[in-house]
């Protein structure tokens, strides 16, 4: 009887994740996590151990992940942590994981700039933004173009590729003759503002890199 007792006992696993939940892909995501668990244990009922997870909303900020991920560590005490979405958020959700060595699983956090942060509790997911710049300059070079700006947003995200992309195109003798950098609060009249000032250049090959969001209204301004 007690063996019988010692096989139907489940043993939780608290599990966070970190999500902007205004965002529809986070959304997918979550989704695609619950089905995932869901699936895995139709087909492995045997298992004695559950994953549970929490998941807490980062509110689309900096401060907020933190928040999240803190809560997840100290209240929840998970074994490990999901996210944050973005790069920036990553950064320091890292810290908080290190130090309480919970490992933090980043599936969209592609800064090249994470690259330099040795931790032993913080896997990568996702590929390196890093890895993109080959196939840009290839495309480049195939069009024979002598001059591309890149376009991308003031902050890790979009600064952490650049030195990749610059090296890249140099070594195909593409000339960057000017850098169009974006802010991530940047109003609809600053963008068209930028835009025009491009529109006054020779060059005509740009190299986009922002955030979706950032993205959609970048190219409605144009």
């Amino acid at each position: 009887m007690n063996t019988m007792m010692a096989q139907n006992t489940t043993v939780s696993v608290n599990v966070g994740a970190v999500l902007d939940l205004e965002n529809p892909v986070a959304n997918m995501w979550l989704s695609c996590i619950n089905m995932a668990l869901s699936d895995f244990y139709v087909t492995h009922s045997h298992y004695q151990t559950r994953l549970v997870l929490h998941t807490r909303d980062s509110m689309r900020d900096i401060v907020g992940a933190a928040a999240a991920a803190l809560d997840l560590i100290k209240n929840v005490q998970v074994q490990a942590i999901l996210g944050p979405n973005t790069s920036m958020q990553a950064n320091f959700v890292i810290d908080l994981g290190e130090k309480a060595q919970v490992p933090i699983i980043s599936y969209s956090a592609s800064s090249p700039s994470l690259t330099s942060i040795r931790s032993p509790y913080f896997f990568r997911a996702t590929q390196n933004d890093s890895t993109q710049v080959n196939a840009i300059s290839a495309i480049v070079q195939a069009f024979g173009w002598r001059e591309a700006v890149p376009i991308y947003v003031d902050n890790d995200y979009g600064k952490g590729v650049i030195p990749y992309l610059t090296d890249a195109l140099q070594a195909i003798d593409t000339r960057i003759p000017y850098r169009c950098v974006i802010s991530p609060a940047a109003t609809d009249d600053e963008i068209v503002e930028e835009l025009y000032k491009l529109m006054t250049m020779q060059t005509r090959v740009f190299i986009v890199h922002m955030s979706p969001s950032l993205g959609s209204v970048f190219y409605q301004s144009k």
